[in-house]
């Protein structure tokens, strides 16, 4: 028999996802009324087409960064709730079930947050600074929308928050070169946030603040308990931290 649709829209954006967006949409698709995606203006590798095939609605838009972007899926949205999800992710089945078992109209709580677990490598993780990630992904329209700086976008929500317990699954980088590039590029907004907010950068910010996000993520948060991905993990964390604030003191010398 099949399952009667909860009163959801998920929202995704997406660049050139060909590879991964099935899944995510996979995930979602039986038992939520209604997908949008918005796609990148330029993308041409057939995410337009994989996500029709799960029924979305497919808007293509110049990017506007991460919060600008998704602020415009969530102004497409039909149903009372939201759920987003990003093109690397996927809706775990106890999550789903997680979900269903709210009802609608989900209590009284505004918003839900969930953990999100990342697959790393062969691993999933499950300490450090990538566990437990809990993020705000369900909510009720009008009671929230995307904050932050870009690209690490917040949810910002009128009212309550509700903890469920189960997973987001987050399928992240899958290659070192990848991990670098994304790196480089959130570097490159810390920079250009920095530089037009006029954030003075210490030295201090250079030597102090990557280590100590390597003993938080390795030591404190047991980030070694993660094999060799744990380790990783902590120590990509530890430069991107450095990368940022070396690319915000080098943007704030080129400023006039």
């Amino acid at each position: 028999m099949a399952r009667e649709k909860l009163p959801i829209s998920v929202c995704v954006i997406s660049g050139a996802e060909a590879r991964r967006i099935g899944l995510a949409l996979a995930s979602v698709a039986e038992w939520t009324s209604e997908i949008i995606v918005v796609l990148n203006q330029e993308v041409s590798d057939g995410t337009d087409q994989i996500a029709a095939s799960y029924g979305a609605r497919v808007f293509r838009e110049a990017w506007k960064g991460h919060i600008a972007q998704k602020n415009s899926a969530l102004e497409k949205a039909a149903q009372p709730w939201i759920l987003g999800l990003d093109a690397d992710e996927a809706v775990s089945g106890e999550l789903r079930d997680e979900i269903l078992a709210l009802q609608a109209p989900f209590s009284n709580c505004a918003a839900y947050s969930f953990p999100r677990c990342t697959f790393y490598f062969g691993r999933w993780i499950r300490h450090g600074d990538w566990y437990p990630d809990r993020c705000a992904r369900l909510w009720l329209r009008g009671k929230a929308r995307w904050a932050g700086i870009d690209p690490h976008d917040c949810l910002r929500v009128d009212g309550a928050t509700g903890k469920l317990r189960h997973d987001l699954l987050h399928y992240t980088a899958e290659s070192f070169d990848q991990q670098l590039g994304k790196a480089l590029r959130y570097a490159d907004d810390f920079a250009r946030h920095c530089a037009a907010t006029q954030r003075r950068i210490r030295t201090s910010d250079l030597i102090l603040r990557p280590g100590w996000r390597f003993v938080r993520s390795y030591f404190l948060k047991l980030g070694f308990l993660d094999g060799w991905q744990g380790l990783s993990i902590s120590s990509v964390t530890a430069f991107y931290t450095f990368l940022r604030y070396a690319k915000a003191r080098e943007a704030l010398l080129k400023t006039p």
